[in-house]
């Protein structure tokens, strides 16, 4: 089964009916098979960006606890990893989220990813290849 990760950007279009992204992050996630992955940064981006609504925040957290997302848990010693993310993209707006995302794409061998973000386009793994963004 593949294992892609998911950017905060998909996420909140799928729980944000309104979001210009809602119906193509809905129809592309009806018809994907395989686990998605992402960190805790990105959740609590998710959450800040849904608090317009208490009750979205809390049918995302059911999504999860349904089983909707794996939470990579980032440990200690990925922070040199993830700071070096950051310098390595200085000049662009890399944030944490993003650069968590990078790690754990190193750290797991994962090699796509779901994203609204062009950044992703700019980012390189180590092999210097990109991520391949699957709803992009």
């Amino acid at each position: 089964m593949k294992n892609s990760l998911i950017d905060a950007g998909p996420i909140i279009a799928l729980f944000d009916n309104s979001d210009q992204h809602h119906n193509k992050v809905l129809t592309f996630l009806k018809e994907y098979r395989g686990r998605l992955t992402t960190t805790w940064p990105v959740l609590t981006e998710v959450c800040y960006m849904l608090d317009f609504n208490r009750n979205t925040q809390l049918d995302f957290l059911d999504w999860i606890i349904a089983g909707g997302l794996d939470i990579y848990n980032i440990q200690k010693w990925q922070i040199g990893g993830i700071k070096d993310w950051f310098s390595r993209y200085s000049d662009l707006p890399a944030d944490l989220a993003d650069c968590t995302l990078m790690e754990v794409a190193e750290s797991e061998s994962i090699d796509s990813i779901i994203t609204l973000d062009r950044d992703f386009s700019v980012y390189k793994l180590n092999s210097g290849k990109y991520l391949k963004n699957l709803i992009g």
